[in-house]
């Protein structure tokens, strides 16, 4: 099982580095859509409770999650790509557990969102943001949490679709708006109240918290912060649940077939 995880991993990296224009494209986006961003709104941001906090400073957060976020799954759009190749039918009558191809599949495609956002990381020190190494561990855990949750989330619906088209649709229809209400692009407190609501039952809120708050709170806060726990259980909770349904997914079809 361990050499069908490491070998179906491997794979979704070596496919991903030999795609030179989806390494330039996937790490080149965020940071124009960044760059661009804090620039526009930049002067005319001022957030209650966020005095001094420029836009881009603000927006880096959001960016480091829509990077995890939309790589993740995004690179879970393999399944259907083997599938109409005919290489996973050849992967599930082999000898291999199932449960290998799922964690395969998804720590192959959390790597790729990962090394994304550690290379976003490097530009911590151009903004006005001082975490210390902690800090950044501590990102760099709610980075994983996120990464988790939502390449699994990317693969149980790719599991279930016939076409890449049909995968690029509903993930921008469902995907978007999931970012769009986590509190990235502006602070939760300046919402509506029914949107203020929506914004709290999102799961991507909290995974957003987790990269967040390490970036201004010292541990010590942290886990006395009841807004930071209650995040880490949402997000832990969203991850693990999501990582169930591709499992169960999957095994319900083993033995349906």
């Amino acid at each position: 099982m361990v050499n069908g995880v490491i070998s179906m991993a491997k794979r979704e990296l070596v496919r991903f580095f030999r795609q030179g224009h989806r390494v330039v494209g996937s790490i080149a986006q965020p940071i124009i859509f960044w760059l661009f961003l804090g620039s526009g709104f930049g002067a005319s941001f001022q957030a209650p409770g966020l005095e001094g906090v420029s836009y881009t400073e603000y927006f880096f957060p959001g960016i480091l999650l829509m990077v995890v976020l939309f790589s993740g799954i995004f690179s879970t759009i393999t399944v259907i790509e083997d599938r109409n190749q005919g290489l996973l039918q050849g992967i599930l009558v082999a000898p291999v557990p199932r449960i290998a191809i799922v964690f395969g599949k998804v720590i192959g495609a959390m790597v790729i969102g990962l090394l994304q956002a550690f290379l976003l990381l490097l530009t911590i020190p151009f903004l006005a943001i001082e975490p210390g190494f902690a800090g950044i561990l501590m990102v760099i855990l709610g980075l994983i949490i996120a990464a988790l949750g939502f390449t699994a989330l990317g693969f149980l619906i790719a599991w279930n679709m016939e076409s890449t088209s049909g995968f690029h649709a509903i993930m921008s229809v469902f995907l978007l708006p999931l970012w769009m209400l986590s509190g990235a692009m502006f602070p939760m407190t300046q919402a509506p109240v029914w949107l203020e609501w929506l914004m709290f039952l999102n799961p991507v809120s909290h995974a957003l918290l987790l990269i967040r708050m390490p970036l201004y709170q010292p541990i010590s806060e942290l886990l006395t912060s009841s807004q930071y726990i209650i995040a880490f259980i949402v997000a832990i909770i969203w991850a693990v649940g999501c990582l169930m349904l591709a499992l169960s997914r999957v095994n319900r079809q083993q033995c349906s077939a």
